[in-house]
């Protein structure tokens, strides 16, 4: 499976666990565009995953994490504990959230 494929995967199941039909997300994507993705063919923007996140009510990472997770084959809960530490090393020089 090649990375848009696990997207794909990720967003359909994300989309059907949260009940919504191609169609709901009329607003900022075809319902062929957005079957497009379902299916791997075409790669998507970050604009266009933060617009289809938040029509499914997710944050964007959680549908790059679900896909990532797939791709990699390796648990989200590892992929979490690599992406705090790696963040806590480019980090450092960030102010403190408020």
């Amino acid at each position: 499976m090649d990375y848009r494929q696990a997207l794909g995967v990720s967003l359909r199941k994300i989309r059907k666990a949260r009940g919504l039909t191609q169609e709901s997300f009329s607003l900022v994507s075809s319902r062929t565009h957005l079957s497009e993705l379902e299916r791997g063919v075409i790669g998507i923007t970050v604009e266009k995953v933060i617009e289809i996140s938040e029509v499914m009510g997710v944050h964007p990472l959680t549908l790059l994490l679900d896909s990532f997770s797939r791709f990699n084959e390796v648990a989200p809960e590892k992929l979490l504990k690599q992406i705090a530490k790696e963040h806590r090393k480019v980090g450092k020089d960030e102010p403190e959230a408020l």
